[in-house]
Formats: structure tokens, C-alpha cells, sequence
């Protein structure tokens, strides 16, 4: 594309950008969106009706926004992808509310980043549990092994999303985060470290289809949600309330003919409770084995690694401590196995061992990173090392 193709599909994704069809049909009738704008203006008003109010803002002043706009994006090294380039994800320009364009932060050319890999979307929710934090990190583990390695996707929020994009770059896959704010900016803040990891490893990105400038809207993360839906061949929803965005992203994909999947959760917690109702409306898929999801998944041959026992990689670290001390940190250690987020308190009573030597397993088997544990000191296993 050439520089005015540029300023063209910038200028009809900025004014179209909540009626994106309406863009889409102007393309479709004219050919691309320079040729939107070469058009006499009676051929323009008849292609838009009367009273039609875009009509007014195709227009000279309107490009010379853009121009401006564009010179800024390429001076901080952002990119953007209009529909109909090579640069834009097949996957999405196939979604009938697809945007016009795409905002691209990334060390990886746009064209190449949608080429070689499958996009598979992790979502759920924000208020994640530990369960929900645990089978996260361990559904983007078992994709790791994969050979054909996809493309984590997710929305970058707080909770599920998060958690994806950092065990994506923790287990060496790439990921893409799509944003609810201009590309000129970070939403969460708190998460602008892990937008420069992303920015600046090969095969990821960020992106949006909102110009720069756009702050946080609470409908702009329903529009960020089709195109997470929309450029990825399956969603998998790790956790959701009901009516949480996780649910509604699912919903979107499976609209589009996209395969989704669901974590299962316990029948009496909210956070599950998205998942369950979907899987119960045959909508999803559940995941019931870590083995076999690859496969559902489309993704050729997995290379899972054969893992020790937690017997054999705690004798590994303790096999000088005693035979006591191993059995009782291999006690501990099954049961915050069996049970994520149980606590000191809770370990001693259930296994009738002193609180002081289950306090001293724990943080032991913390400090070696065996498990992970919260404020309120909830055990978890560390999914990034085992």
C-alpha cells in the first residue's frame, strides 16, 4: 500500500469505526478505500442517499487529519493494516463487522505476523481464581508442545487475560494482545511492562482498531471483543460470569463458526458459571484432558515432554534433608495439588502436622518455586516450572 491507500483506510476506520459495514460496502462498490475518495461528489451522494451524515466527512480536511496522524504513527514505529493488504488477518476480513484497518505495534512486519501460525484466544475473566489462574498457565503449557505452536491471543485485561499473555512469553509462544484503547496507548497501566515484553519479541504484538487518542470506554471492550473472536480459529474461555466478556467473546466466536472451548468449573462458582451454561448449550466443547486438546485444537503432533514425578523432582532438592523432612514436604506438596488455593492453616489440620513444620515446607517449596503462594498465603503450583 502506498502512502494515500494509508491515509485512506485510516480516515474511513476513524469515521466508520462503530458502523464498520457501512465502511466495508463502500469499499466493496468503489474497490478500496482510495478510490473512496476519488469519487465526484455526485457519484458520493448518490452512493450515501440524502441526509446520510458520513457524507459530509469524506473530505479533504478529513485526510489531512489522518496525514498528520500517520506521520506520528510511523515516527514511534506503529504500523497500520487496512483491509484487502497482506498485513490484515485473513480470519477477520471473513467477519462481517471486521474493522476497516488495524493499529500495529510490533518488531514483526504486520504481513508476517498472520502467515505462518494458527491464533488461538485464551479469555475470561477478571476476578480469576486460583483454579482459573492454574489451568490457564497449564492449557498454554500443553500448546507449547505442540509443533505447529500458535498465536496465544487476548484482550491484555486484569485476571485470565493477563495471565495468558504472560505464560505465552513464559513458555515461549508468541502473543498478541488486542487493546480497548488507541494504540498510542496502555490499558491497564499496570501492565505497560509487559506491553514493552510484547512489543519487543518477534511474532507478538498489540493491536487495536481504535485511532490514537481513544480512551477506555465500557463499549469499546465489547468492540475490542470481535476482533479477539475474529482473528483467531478458536477461543477457549478459561473462566466468566454469565454475562462477563469472556462469555459474550466466546459467544462472538462461535457466530462466526469459530470452534470454542470451556474450562469447566464447579456448578455453585460465578466465575464458572459463563463456562458451564455454555457448555451445557452445546455451544463449547469442555476440556476434560490436557493431552487431547491440541488435537480438538487443530494443531499438528504434540512434543509433550515426559515429566518427572513430584516425587522424583523433590528428591531432586531435598534428597539430603532426611526421609521425615522429604515426606512431609511431599505431603504438602500433593495436597496443594489436589486442592489450589488451601492454605498453611488448612494443610496442618487436613495432614495432622504441626503448623510450624507445614509453614516451613511451605515456604521452602515456595522459595525453590515449586508453588506459588497469594497475601493471604493460598497455595498454588507453579505451572511455569513444572
Amino acid at each position: 500500500m502506498d502512502d494515500y491507500e494509508i491515509l485512506c483506510g485510516i480516515t474511513l476506520n476513524r469515521i466508520f469505526g462503530y458502523e464498520p459495514s457501512a465502511a466495508r460496502a463502500l469499499i466493496r462498490r468503489f474497490g478500496s478505500p482510495g478510490a473512496v475518495f476519488s469519487q465526484s461528489p455526485g457519484t458520493l451522494d448518490e452512493a450515501f442517499g440524502p441526509f446520510n451524515k458520513f457524507r459530509p466527512l469524506i473530505c479533504s480536511s478529513e485526510l489531512e487529519t489522518s496525514e498528520r496522524e500517520w506521520a506520528s504513527l510511523k515516527a514511534s514505529g506503529c504500523r497500520f493494516a487496512a483491509l484487502g493488504t497482506s498485513g490484515y488477518p485473513a480470519l477477520l476480513a471473513d467477519c462481517e463487522d471486521a474493522p476497516v484497518g488495524l493499529y500495529i505495534r510490533s518488531l514483526t512486519p504486520p504481513e508476517e505476523l498472520w502467515q505462518t501460525q494458527e491464533c488461538i484466544s485464551i479469555v475470561g475473566t477478571r476476578d480469576i481464581s486460583p483454579y482459573g489462574k492454574d489451568w490457564t498457565e497449564k492449557i498454554v503449557r500443553a500448546l507449547s508442545f505442540t509443533e505447529q505452536k500458535p498465536v496465544i491471543v487476548s484482550g491484555f485485561a486484569i485476571g485470565v487475560d493477563i495471565t495468558a499473555h504472560l505464560a505465552a512469553l513464559a513458555f515461549g509462544l508468541p502473543t498478541i494482545a488486542v487493546l480497548p484503547v488507541g494504540i498510542d496507548s496502555i490499558y491497564p497501566w499496570r501492565h505497560r511492562y509487559v506491553a514493552e515484553q510484547i512489543v519487543n519479541t518477534p511474532g507478538c504484538a498489540l493491536i487495536t482498531d481504535f485511532p490514537p487518542g481513544t480512551s477506555p470506554q465500557a463499549f469499546n471492550f465489547l468492540r475490542r471483543n470481535r476482533i479477539i473472536a475474529g482473528i483467531s480459529r478458536a477461543t477457549i474461555l478459561a473462566e466468566s460470569k454469565a454475562k462477563g466478556g469472556g462469555t459474550m467473546t466466546a459467544r462472538l466466536a462461535a457466530s462466526y463458526g469459530r470452534d470454542v472451548f470451556c474450562l469447566p468449573g464447579r456448578i455453585d462458582d460465578l466465575r464458572s458459571a459463563g463456562c458451564n451454561r455454555l457448555i451445557q448449550e452445546k455451544i463449547a466443547e469442555p476440556i476434560t484432558e490436557l493431552e487431547a486438546l491440541p488435537g480438538q485444537l487443530g494443531l499438528k503432533g504434540s512434543a509433550q515432554r515426559s515429566t518427572p514425578s513430584a516425587r522424583e523432582r523433590l528428591e531432586q532438592c531435598y534428597s539430603q534433608a532426611g526421609e521425615d523432612t522429604l515426606n512431609t514436604m511431599q505431603q504438602v506438596y500433593s495436597l496443594i495439588c489436589e486442592h489450589r488455593g488451601i492454605t498453611p492453616e488448612e494443610i496442618s489440620r487436613e495432614l495432622d502436622i504441626d503448623f510450624g513444620r507445614v509453614s516451613a515446607a511451605v515456604s521452602l517449596l515456595e522459595c525453590d518455586g515449586f508453588i506459588n503462594t497469594d497475601l493471604l498465603r493460598r497455595c498454588c503450583i507453579d505451572n511455569k516450572k513444572f
